[in-house]
């Protein structure tokens, strides 16, 4: 039986293209994908479509090497949270950063209906400067 736990773990170890597939297929239609202020795609973004070209598709383009690596990830119920560190450089300024972030996902029957991303924005806004 897959937990909540496999589900979230899914979209973080394996490759980008994997990550990406897995998370696409446990998307709820209306799940609410919410990025934090500071963060340079905040906002909440509702849906599939939107969650992928508001963020995903952005990090592609904007960004090289971008990662997100998790160490901890905690479950309780409903409710996973990851605990990692961003890193990548971006494209514009040749400026690298590393970040730390927390995701809580909320989800219901195997599909996500909710991410809130919580973030250390300033490393990343740093590398946004010229």
């Amino acid at each position: 039986m897959t937990t909540n736990l496999d589900i979230i773990r899914a979209t973080y170890e394996g490759s980008s293209e994997e990550n990406g597939k897995n998370l696409l297929s446990v998307l709820a239609p209306d799940a609410r994908w919410t990025e934090a202020a500071g963060f340079p795609y905040a906002g909440t973004y509702i849906g599939p479509e939107q969650i992928i070209s508001g963020v995903f598709q952005r990090l592609g383009t904007e960004w090289d090497g971008y990662n997100a690596k998790v160490h901890t990830y905690l479950a309780d119920g409903d409710r996973v949270a990851a605990f990692g560190v961003y890193s990548g450089t971006y494209r514009k300024t040749g400026k690298p950063m590393s970040a730390i972030f927390a995701h809580l996902y909320c989800l219901k029957d195997g599909k996500i209906l909710s991410m809130e991303q919580y973030v250390d924005s300033h490393p990343v806004q740093q590398a946004l400067l010229p």
